[in-house]
């Protein structure tokens, strides 16, 4: 006991001393540089560099930046349960929660936000952030807004904060009569439970067959993609197990009974999936439980503990590896450091294995196979069974251009609203069908440019592609506007080459290959 007092002291001491020579060079920086300086960014430069030789995922989440990011995970923060645009310098709102506070209050689609408080938002260049930080607050606190409305009629409004659902269920909507698309776009606090409503309501719709959109979904709670694979994997099951030098072996495992158990199943991911979509990737592709469709995912196997630190920030920590069931490791490799394993997209865009066949060698040479004994690697993520290239048509920089222009943004808002009184639309099928005015949209987009511009914008979208596209995403956005994200993603998955090739799997003999003819 006494020698391990006496080490217990001589370790305090160490680490004092060590402490009080940070605190002495930021002390001295801060009395004697020549410049000024912001302490809060030397503390924050000091700890990203104690953690610049670790993986590229263990990082410092400075105090400002932790409340958005907990947020995100959480699935809620408090506010006042409006979306909005910025448009012409005026913000405009675009969507109104279902029983939040604005709802409540009679805040309606078309609304201009004036003033929040005292501040004035409108004609101010204010930015969205801004507007986020005066909307937020803490929960039953109250906030005045003043809004326009079409008439021009200024109104106050006194709103009580409330928690607001940040939905990581971005769309669940029927494909056909018999297939079901659920698209998650993180892991979150309250994924399972709102998969779990969406997964129902689309089996009470006829869904015997289902895709689970994971694309640029960048992971989250590991026990969220666990509780899923569950719902799709039978009784016991392997769905993933994690490990570290100082972290024991952890097994997940499917329960007794899942609400997907049977039924032609296909999972969409792209080099944008990570980590627990890449968990929830994995378990299905090493069960032979459905197809994996896409491009390779990115990488990330390492599982990360979040510790909340004394001045308001937290140091996010890997502790272990995650690992499929085949016992593959998904992480690629970090060892030329984090600009190179940051640059991998760049990388693998002009090697050709984004656009062309993904030809990449995996890091780990070593074979796993599936429990039908497909041959599968680790070490580079997920590698899909079908592999879908990206689209080069769209990687066209002057029809991006156009599609995210804020021209056309403001073009899709302005027929919008002066049309609301004509777009009595019934459902997103009705929607689908009879709405045809993309024309419309478009020549009023076209005429907010100079005629010089004008010229490249109407070649442009000459070409049968790009005109094609363009129409598409002027009709999802406005679906967006009337039946939220269900009618943008009704609409714009009708183009999709992935949905489109997932589709084509389930009536083919490939399907049934894949997963060893069950």
């Amino acid at each position: 006991m006494i020698v391990g007092m006496v080490l217990g002291f001589r370790m305090r001491d160490t680490l004092l001393r060590r402490n009080e020579a940070l605190e002495r060079i930021v002390d001295l920086v801060n009395a004697k540089y020549v410049d000024t300086v912001n302490s809060a960014s030397l503390y924050n430069n000091a700890a990203e560099g104690i953690l610049k030789s670790l993986d590229p995922h263990t990082v410092y989440i400075p105090p400002d930046d932790l409340q958005g990011v907990n947020d995100d995970l959480e699935g809620g923060f408090s506010g006042i349960g409006v979306e909005f645009s910025i448009l012409r310098d005026t913000i405009e709102v675009i969507s109104v929660v279902e029983n939040g506070p604005a709802g409540k209050a009679g805040i309606v689609v078309g609304d201009q936000l004036i003033k929040v408080g005292d501040s004035l938002v409108a004609g101010t260049n204010t930015s969205s952030d801004r507007i986020i930080h005066l909307l937020k607050g803490k929960q039953n606190s109250s906030v005045t807004v003043t809004v326009k409305r079409e008439g021009g009629n200024l109104k106050q409004i006194a709103l009580t904060r409330d928690i607001i659902p940040i939905h990581s269920i971005e769309a669940s909507l029927m494909l056909d009569a018999i297939t079901g698309y659920i698209k998650i776009n993180r892991f979150s606090a309250t994924t399972y439970q709102e998969f779990s409503t969406a997964l129902k309501k689309l089996k009470s719709s006829g869904a015997i067959q289902l895709v689970i959109d994971l694309r640029d979904n960048p992971g989250g709670y590991i026990d969220a993609a666990t509780a899923i694979a569950d719902d799709l994997l039978d009784s016991n099951k392997l769905i993933v197990y994690t490990k570290g030098t100082r972290s024991p072996k952890t097994e997940y495992r499917a329960g007794e009974k899942g609400l997907f158990e049977k039924g032609k199943l296909a999972i969409l991911v792209d080099e944008g999936s990570a980590s627990a979509s890449e968990i929830l990737a994995g378990a299905i592709q090493d069960w032979d439980r459905g197809v994996v469709i896409g491009r390779r995912t990115f990488g990330k196997g390492l599982v990360q503990e979040q510790y909340d630190l004394p001045n308001g920030g937290a140091l996010r920590l890997t502790v272990a590896k995650y690992y499929t069931p085949s016992g593959r490791c998904i992480q690629r490799s970090f060892a030329n450091g984090r600009e190179a394993y940051e640059a991998e997209y760049e990388k693998r865009f002009e090697n050709g294995s984004l656009t062309t066949e993904d030809t990449t060698q995996p890091d780990d040479p070593k074979a796993y196979h599936t429990y039908k004994n497909r041959l599968v690697y680790g070490g580079g993520g997920i590698k899909p069974d079908i592999y879908v290239p990206y689209d080069t048509s769209l990687i066209s920089g002057s029809l991006l251009g156009l599609i995210y222009s804020e021209e056309l943004k403001t073009a899709i808002w302005d027929y919008f609203i002066h049309n609301k009184a004509n777009l009595k639309y019934k459902s997103i099928s009705d929607f689908s069908a009879s709405f045809n005015e993309q024309e419309k949209v478009a020549s009023n987009y076209i005429a907010m440019y100079s005629p010089d511009s004008r010229n490249n914008v109407e070649k442009e979208l000459a070409k049968p592609f790009s005109k094609d596209y363009f129409s598409t995403q002027i009709k999802a956005q406005l679906a967006r506007f009337l039946f939220h994200d269900n009618g943008y993603y009704s609409i714009s998955l009708k183009k999709d080459d992935a949905v489109n090739r997932a589709l084509a799997s389930f009536t083919s003999d490939r399907y049934s290959t894949l997963i060893g003819g069950k």
